[in-house]
């Protein structure tokens, strides 16, 4: 099932509905900025390198400035088609944007206060399962414990070993995934001895 573009149209339909000077769990981006973010990633293939090497991130923050300038439809028309059939995000799209998408949506949603969890179909889960376990392979890779974590009733992984000391982080996939993106705003439980969990919660968790 097309959870990636599904998600694609539930980000846009929400980021209408806050407006585009909304803010979001990405630092200082307003939705508009975020909006920005995304289009650049998709289209304009020269711009992107910057988003993870510094010594490029000049150009991709006045290319991202260009983007976000333009019409408010116009740049929601742009994220909610996706990628252009140039770009190598076409074919690659639910394997590579699913993240990005659901994300990027739980960053707008959950700026607000009154932020809630959405309940997922459990298809749904299980890819961000996968996602999760694989990204916090690199999330938690400098941790000084052992780092599991745990769907309940369902699958348990160790995504970092770290030694005879475990910290284990439970709940569904969605609040694992944000949780591995540096994401405070995320349900989840740990157990784990409390200098462990600090020191986890502590990573720099960002990709």
């Amino acid at each position: 099932m097309p959870y990636t573009r599904d998600e694609r149209h539930a980000l846009v339909e929400t980021m209408r509905t806050v407006g585009p000077g909304a803010p979001t769990l990405c630092g200082d981006w307003t939705v508009r900025d975020l909006a920005a973010h995304l289009v650049l990633r998709e289209r304009r293939l020269d711009a992107t390198p910057g988003i993870m090497i510094p010594a490029l991130s000049g150009h991709t923050a006045r290319v991202q400035q260009s983007i976000a300038a333009q019409d408010w439809d116009a740049l929601l028309g742009d994220v909610d088609s996706g990628p252009p059939l140039w770009s190598p995000f076409r074919l690659l799209d639910e394997q590579v944007n699913l993240a990005e998408m659901f994300v990027h949506h739980e960053d707008v949603r959950r700026a607000a206060a009154d932020w809630s969890v959405r309940d997922l179909p459990s298809g749904m889960q299980d890819k961000l399962w996968t996602l999760a376990s694989g990204i916090g392979r690199r999330s938690y890779r400098k941790a000084p414990v052992t780092v599991v974590l745990e769907r309940p009733g369902r699958a348990r992984t160790t995504v970092h070993s770290g030694g005879a000391r475990a910290v284990t982080l439970r709940g569904e996939p969605s609040e694992l995934l944000m949780h591995a993106f540096g994401r405070e705003q995320a349900r989840i439980e740990f157990d784990g001895a409390a200098d462990d969990v600090a020191a986890v919660t502590r990573l720099d968790r960002g990709i």
